[in-house]
């Protein structure tokens, strides 16, 4: 069932193409709007950190670059990957700049942030480095402000319980 889940939508990658996040099934993902120019910008290697500590899990994590918040997010394209990739050697996946809150958000961050949507959580993003944790079905299960750490406790043991609950797909 694809209702209800993030699988119903396609991101756009650095590259310009779309991919569905319907290749992300099975696995627990950390989806988070990034900015290279914020105070939260050190979270970037904890979110590398955090990668890495699951390296051989059933976990992503997807970080969605976004200008959103007081213009944070001046990179574009390949200056961003490069940015993200070299500045602060994140090996996560990293799509394009994308709108997150607003008129204009883009649709996959409506539909995080809409309890009537995904049918889980209300929680628009306020600032940069907002978290959503999403289970093996592709189902919204939680949110965390950007001040919560991406190492912190507190995620790493809603990850782990997600991980181990079986998915029937």
């Amino acid at each position: 069932m694809i209702e209800n889940t993030v699988y119903q939508f396609a991101v756009p990658t650095m590259d310009g193409e779309e991919v569905s996040l319907n290749i992300f099934k099975g696995k627990v993902l950390l989806i988070v709007n990034t900015a290279s120019d914020c105070s939260f910008t050190p979270q970037l290697n904890e979110l590398e950190q955090l990668r890495q500590a699951y390296a051989a899990e059933d976990f992503e994590i997807l970080a969605f670059p976004s200008n959103d918040f007081g213009g944070q997010e001046p990179l574009e394209n390949n200056s961003l990957e490069q940015c993200y990739r070299g500045t602060f050697g994140v090996n996560f996946q990293i799509f394009d700049k994308i709108r997150v809150r607003g008129v204009y958000a883009h649709p996959l961050y409506k539909f995080l942030a809409d309890k009537k949507q995904n049918k889980h959580v209300s929680a628009v993003p306020r600032w940069n480095f907002h978290k959503y944790l999403i289970n093996k079905d592709g189902v919204v299960t939680d949110f965390f402000y950007p001040f919560t750490k991406p190492t912190s406790s507190r995620l790493r043991k809603r990850i782990d319980k997600l991980l181990k609950q079986l998915s029937p797909i």
